[in-house]
C-alpha cells in the first residue's frame, strides 16, 4: 500500500508517495538521493542512519517514512549555512575525528543531538549528579555517543571534536 507524505529536508520541502513500509533512511537515500545518513547495520546497532528527526536524533533505518509526514529531517549535509561548517563539523575537521568517514555523517548528527541534550540539562547515565547541569566530560560525551559506532575506532578523536563543539577546551 503506499500513501503520499511531506518531509522537510535539509530545508526543502519534498513530497512524494511510499510504500508504508518504507524507512525513513531508504526513503531519503533511494527516493530522495539524499546519501548523507548510511545505510551501516539496517538494525538500530550502528547509529550510521542517524538524522536530526524534528531536532532529535533519530536512526532512520528504524523510522518508516509514514509515521513522520509533515516532520523536519536534517542530515549532516543540511547542518552548514551559508557556506559555513556546522561547529560539530567543523570540529571534526579540526580534531581528524575521522578515519574512512562511512560513519561520520551519523555520529556528525548524533553529536548535535548531544549537545543540545546537555544544554536542556538532561543527564545520561554517566552523569554523576542527576538534577544538576551535566558537563562535557570525557565520559560523559562517550556515554552519550555510545549508540554510534566507529568501525576504524576513531573515537579518541570523536569525544574531543564533540567537547570541542560544546565550547570545552579539550
Amino acid at each position: 500500500m503506499d500513501a503520499e507524505i511531506s518531509l522537510t529536508v535539509d530545508g526543502v520541502a519534498r513530497r512524494l508517495t511510499v510504500d508504508t513500509r518504507t524507512t525513513l533512511l531508504d526513503t531519503l537515500r533511494e527516493r530522495l538521493g539524499n546519501c548523507s545518513p548510511k545505510k551501516g547495520c539496517d538494525h538500530g546497532q550502528c547509529g550510521a542512519c542517524t538524522v536530526l528527526l524534528d531536532g532529535e536524533r533519530a536512526l532512520s533505518c528504524l523510522a518508516l517514512a509514514v509515521a513522520h509526514d509533515g516532520a523536519e529531517i536534517t542530515t549532516a549535509d543540511g547542518l552548514a549555512r551559508g557556506g559555513e561548517l556546522h561547529p560539530v563539523q567543523q570540529a571534526f575537521l579540526d580534531r581528524d575525528a575521522f578515519q574512512c568517514g562511512y560513519c561520520t555523517p551519523g555520529q556528525i548528527c548524533s553529536a548535535v543531538g548531544v549537545l543540545a541534550e546537555v544544554d536542556r540539562g538532561w543527564p545520561s547515565h554517566a552523569s554523576p549528579d542527576l538534577v544538576a547541569d551535566p558537563e562535557l566530560s570525557h565520559d560523559e560525551v562517550a556515554e552519550r555517543m555510545s549508540g554510534n559506532l566507529c568501525r576504524c575506532a576513531a573515537y579518541v578523536n570523536i569525544v574531543p571534536a564533540v567537547q570541542q563543539a560544546g565550547g570545552v577546551q579539550a
